[in-house]
Order: structure tokens, then C-alpha cells, then sequence
């Protein structure tokens, strides 16, 4: 059965979406001092809701201002000033778009330039090299389970109040709710770890408190991992476990994704051949989601191609095409997939010259938030942006912190 990707799409009973694009989430970086919105943001996402996603999902926002991500991350809690966000929410509603929320806890993926002392499941610090720019956590006692599930809560509560659309957990790349669900980070023997059922509490927990807050007809979304990729981590058996859970609990979308950033599937690493002729890198785990649950299905990670986006809806792999750098470089690119059949985007970016250098300045994440720092100046974006430009911006934005470690 052909899907058009202008067709529209009924999310709930009470929201219909206008197309079949899902602008995901990426971290932007722009919150001023106090970890409110900005100017920039309020700009970036009126660019994005102008581009004709049907919905937008914010870089994530965290839920409790003692556990920050990175330097410029948004927070969501009772200090919040919240007529920011809802400025935030009225300019990226605006054509019809949904603009949802991403809410997130780090966990122990919190750069130690910024906490020495993280919480996890576990008292489980990285592994390697890893361990040098990311703290040994400490193992977070019932209170801080109990406290940290409503946090989530009360920022799904205020994002509602201030105007948004939708709220999705994040529970995937690593950060606390995915850690909870990992045998490899989560090694309790409380009834928040020690089996499958007993990793799974916290995300049904966090679920089931967002969604008293906010009422059966608001959305609410999971962004999700396929697996995470590494040796005794979260297993495509476990995600799959997770999924039914879920959708009997009522979860109104799961967005599909995979691995962390030690294992970074969901930007392409070890991604298979055949797997990269179908463009997206979760398929054929979507399509198994599919025998499972009837849930709306978003895919992110891959897509280039009007083709390869209407062959997976068509295919009834996934409902929603999510797309996320390459909205940096084009953020239109929904608007030009729907009106040419033939449209393909690929974006390369410009390196310093050394690799070594680009490792250091982190060029693979720094390249695509200085395209987003320009469209928040109401600027156009640049594929030609030189590494050197990157850096430059980089130092600029976050100081001393630019060549700091800021991903697991």
C-alpha cells in the first residue's frame, strides 16, 4: 500500500498530524546562564515549524538542574522562567506543528567538568578512556529514584502548562533511563535491577508519573534503543520486552534508535551494508516492533532520500520519518522530500585538515551545532563551513569547555 509523505497521520484521538515527518531531537547548546531559552531557540524552531515537520522534538531538556548534560542545556523544573518557554512553544507551533518536549536525566553520562560526583543505577563508572572524562557515579538510593521519577513528571506537567504539544522520555544513547534498562550499567538487586522486569520499573514508573500529570489525551513519547550495541548491554530481546510494556501501558509513540555513545549505532557506526541501501539504520527492527504493537512508529537515523522514506512507510516499516543533521543544513528539507520524488540531500562536513585536530574539537558534534547556532541568528546555514570556523564558534559559545570530553 502506497503512503504518501504529505499524508496525514491520527496520533491520538484528539491530535491528527499534518505529514509524516518527525524532526528529532539534537542537542543545540543555546540556554542562556541559568538554563532558560533564548532568543536563538524561539528562532531555530519557528525556522524548523516554517520547514514542515509535523512535529519537532526540543534537544533535550533536563529534568533536574543538578544533573546537567552539557554547559547550555535547557532545564525544566519549578525555577524555571517559564514565560520563556512558553514564548518558546508559541513560535515553534506556529503552521500546524507539534513542538514536543524531550525530557532527560543524564545519569552518569555527565562530563566531569561539570559534576565530580554523577548518580546511576550503579556505582558503574566508563570503562577506558572513557573513564577519564566522565566521574565514577554513585549509586542513586530509593529516595533519589523516587525524587528523579517525579522530576519527570513535573516537567512533563510544566512543558503542558506552557504550551507544547508533547513530551518524550528519553531512554536511549546511554543516559539514566537507558542505564536503568542495561544489565551492563544496571546491576541492582532491589526491585529497581537484578532481572529483566526489575530494570524495566523506572521507565514504566517514569511513564506512568508523566502521564498522571498531564492526562490521557497528551501525548506522551519514548525515544528508545533498538539495543545498545555493547557486550552485556541492552538487547534487542530486552527493547522488544520493553515495547509491549509500554504499549499496554499506553504510550502514544516510540521513536526507534539504537546504541550510545560508546557504541554509536545511531550515528552510523557498524551500520551493515544492507542495511545502508534501505538508508535507515532501524528497519528491520521497526518492522518487528511492528508484530508487536500497534504504536505509532517514528525511525530516526539514515534517511537522504524521498524514495527510501516513502518505501518504509509504504512498506509499513515505521508512521513517521525522523530526520535530524540533516534538518541543520536544510531545514525546509520536508517541504522539498514532499514536493520532488526525486529529492536527496547528503551533507559532508568540512574538517580542519587534521584528523587528530577534529577529534579534539569534537567536529562531528561541534559542525552541526554551529549550524544550528546560525539559524537561530535568523542565518541560513553553511555546508561549506570550515572545521577552523567550528572550533572558532565553539570556543566562542562554551569557553574553556570546548575541547572537554562531553559525550560517553
Amino acid at each position: 500500500m502506497s503512503v504518501e509523505l504529505n499524508s496525514t497521520l491520527s496520533l491520538t484521538n484528539t491530535v491528527t498530524l499534518k505529514n509524516r515527518f518527525y524532526k528529532s531531537a539534537m542537542s543545540e547548546q543555546l540556554a542562556d546562564d541559568d538554563h532558560n531559552p533564548t532568543e536563538s531557540l524561539f528562532k531555530l524552531y519557528e525556522t524548523w515549524a516554517e520547514g514542515g515537520s509535523a512535529i519537532c522534538v526540543t534537544g533535550n531538556l533536563m529534568i533536574d538542574r543538578t544533573a546537567i548534560a552539557e554547559p547550555k542545556n535547557c532545564v525544566l523544573d519549578e525555577q524555571s522562567d517559564l514565560d520563556k518557554y512558553r514564548q518558546w512553544a508559541r513560535q515553534g507551533t506556529k503552521n500546524n506543528t507539534q513542538l514536543w518536549v524531550q525530557l532527560n536525566h543524564p545519569g552518569k553520562q555527565v562530563p566531569s567538568f561539570i559534576s565530580s560526583e554523577p548518580v546511576a543505577p550503579s556505582a558503574i563508572p566508563f570503562e577506558g578512556d572513557l573513564g577519564k572524562g566522565f566521574k565514577a557515579p554513585r549509586a542513586m538510593t530509593e529516595f533519589d529514584i523516587l525524587k528523579t521519577i517525579q522530576a519527570f513528571a513535573t516537567s512533563a506537567r510544566l512543558a503542558k502548562e506552557c504550551g507544547f504539544n508533547g513530551v518524550q522520555i528519553h531512554s536511549a544513547h546511554g543516559y539514566l533511563v537507558n542505564q536503568f534498562l542495561s544489565p551492563r550499567h544496571n546491576q541492582r538487586d532491589d526491585q529497581w535491577g537484578g532481572n529483566p522486569e526489575n530494570r524495566r520499573r523506572f521507565v514504566l514508573e517514569v511513564y506512568k508519573a508523566v502521564r498522571a500529570e498531564v492526562g490521557d489525551d497528551y501525548p506522551v513519547g519514548i525515544k528508545l534503543n533498538s539495543a545498545d550495541f555493547l557486550k552485556d548491554g541492552f538487547s534487542e530481546e530486552d527493547s522488544m520486552a520493553v515495547v509491549k510494556v509500554l504499549t499496554d501501558a499506553g504510550i502514544n509513540l516510540i521513536e526507534v534508535s539504537g546504541g550510545t555513545y560508546e557504541a554509536a549505532a545511531m550515528m552510523g557506526v557498524g551500520i551493515k551494508e544492507g542495511t545502508k541501501k534501505r538508508e535507515a539504520y532501524f528497519l528491520e527492527y521497526a518492522e518487528k516492533v511492528r508484530q508487536v504493537s500497534g504504536t505509532t512508529l517514528a525511525v530516526t537515523g539514515g534517511f537522504r532520500s524521498s524514495k527510501a522514506m516513502s518505501s518504509a512507510l509504504s512498506e509499513g516499516a515505521t508512521d513517521l520519518i525522523g530526520i535530524a543533521r540533516p534538518m541543520t543544513v536544510e531545514p525546509s528539507l520536508p517541504l522539498k522530500a514532499m514536493n520532488d520524488s526525486n529529492y536527496k540531500i547528503e551533507v559532508n562536513i568540512r574538517s580542519t585538515g587534521s584528523a587528530i585536530l577534529d577529534q579534539i574539537g569534537m567536529l562531528d558534534l561541534n559542525w552541526y551545532e554551529a549550524q544550528l547556532a546560525r539559524l537561530g541568528k535568523g542565518k541560513l546555514p553553511n555546508e561549506n563551513l570550515s572545521g577552523w570556523s567550528v572550533l572558532f564558534h565553539t570556543v566562542a559559545s562554551i569557553g574553556r569547555f570546548a575541547f572537554k570530553k562531553r559525550r560517553a
